[in-house]
């Protein structure tokens, strides 16, 4: 069962929470330095990351899609909404139309996890990345549920490799990351950036997730499921009411 969205915005908007984002944040810049000119997906709960992405890295447009079975909120928060409802079996956008997708709360929840991939590597661009963020087997953080890493299936990282490798990606970086404990006591959350390059520097393998960079392969072809390649309009998420959990549907013109 996914965690919903209102847990997942409550989580990151408290001071671990935002510990958290921008431990990630600062990994994801290191493995992707550079993104001028690009189109960013970030898929399951990515609006941390991409409030920042879109701020630094040069990206030409950034869009969060969120599962149905989770829920979505409007991203971003200060602008009008570049986020869409999704389902798992049926990426709402064209084919080769993203240059880098964004994992975040997304592969440890997911059904069916081989079709949902096939969706990912179809709709990249042939020079696309796929970069996933998954709670690490090892790490603290998957075996307590008082964080959303702690839900869903968490990966070592030998089965996330295994994962993309079968799914028609090449593995180009891959590391650890979020070292500071999954505590709110006030010197964990101090100390936490410390703890942070101490264990990247270390590479210790009990961080709180494991993220890979992985390319495109072209060296098959996704299959299609009788479906053709046309647009598939995704559904905007407007602005929540003040006692919505849930930001309910409705169908937009399409994302640029």
């Amino acid at each position: 069962m996914r965690t919903d969205v209102t847990a997942m915005k409550a989580f990151y908007g408290s001071q671990l929470g935002e510990v958290a984002a921008r431990q990630l944040a600062r990994m994801v810049a290191e493995l992707w330095p550079d993104l001028s000119g690009q189109t960013v997906v970030g898929i399951g709960y990515p609006a941390p990351i991409l409030d920042r992405i879109a701020a630094t890295s040069g990206a030409a447009r950034a869009v969060a899609l969120m599962p149905a079975e989770q829920g979505a909120w409007p991203w971003p928060s200060d602008r009008p909404s570049r986020t869409a409802l999704m389902r798992e079996s049926q990426i709402p956008l064209a084919d080769s139309a993203a240059d880098r997708i964004l994992l975040l709360h997304a592969l440890e929840d997911v059904g069916p996890i081989q079709p949902f991939l096939r969706e990912i590597w179809r709709t990249l661009s042939d020079s696309g990345r796929l970069l996933v963020i998954a709670a690490n087997r090892r790490g603290l953080w998957s075996r307590t549920d008082a964080t959303p890493f702690g839900h869903g299936r968490p990966y070592s990282i030998g089965q996330l490799r295994s994962t993309l490798e079968s799914a028609m990606f090449a593995i180009e970086q891959e590391t650890v990351a979020l070292y500071v404990p999954p505590s709110r006591r006030a010197l964990t959350l101090w100390s936490a950036d410390t703890v942070e390059r101490f264990g990247r520097r270390h590479a210790l393998a009990f961080g709180g997730v494991v993220a890979i960079d992985a390319a495109k392969s072209l060296y098959g072809a996704a299959p299609t499921q009788g479906r053709s390649a046309v647009r598939r309009q995704p559904q905007a998420v407007p602005a929540p009411a003040t006692d919505i959990g849930k930001a309910k549907a409705e169908r937009p013109p399409g994302i640029d």
